[in-house]
């Protein structure tokens, strides 16, 4: 009898704390749209030869407003992914809204299929360094490096 009564001041309880209308929450911040492609279009393959995990090339030299596309074409799955602090300063979201189909913050999907391709608009992006690395590859070495100029 007392854990009937237990149970039902519990749930009278319970009850009484969870009833209530939740406050809306909050809208998140809209990340910017990204801007359409004005430049060259660049080819980078990641792939495995022999026990190395390579971007190919790892280093790219491209211009504000060109695209690369990136090839899973051996050794997958492969991503790209951009370090915070070796890109230029502020220039976070506009990378973030380029990157479709994000997993998180500046990681590109993994791409698991032979053949299948990622692609990143580098347009409005400014002039400097942008580290990357294949998430799934990194302990192997798998990084790269794009360097946007004017």
């Amino acid at each position: 009898m007392r854990m009937t009564a237990a149970v039902a001041g519990l749930a009278l309880v319970l009850s009484a704390c969870g009833g209530g209308e939740q406050p809306a929450a909050e809208p998140e911040a809209a990340a910017p749209a990204p801007a359409a492609a004005t430049g060259a279009l660049h080819d980078v393959n990641m792939v495995l030869e022999g026990s190395s995990y390579l971007y190919v090339p790892s280093q790219l030299t491209i211009k504000s407003g060109d695209t690369i596309v990136f090839h899973n074409i051996s050794g997958g799955p492969h991503n790209v992914n951009f370090w915070t602090d070796s890109i230029p300063a502020g220039t976070q979201a506009l990378l973030n809204a380029a990157m479709p189909d994000r997993m998180g913050d500046l990681t590109g999907p993994l791409l698991v299929a032979p053949n299948e391709t990622y692609t990143i608009t580098f347009a409005g992006a400014p002039a400097g360094e942008y580290g990357f690395y294949c998430l799934p590859h990194l302990a192997m070495g798998q990084v790269g490096k794009i360097t946007i100029v004017e």
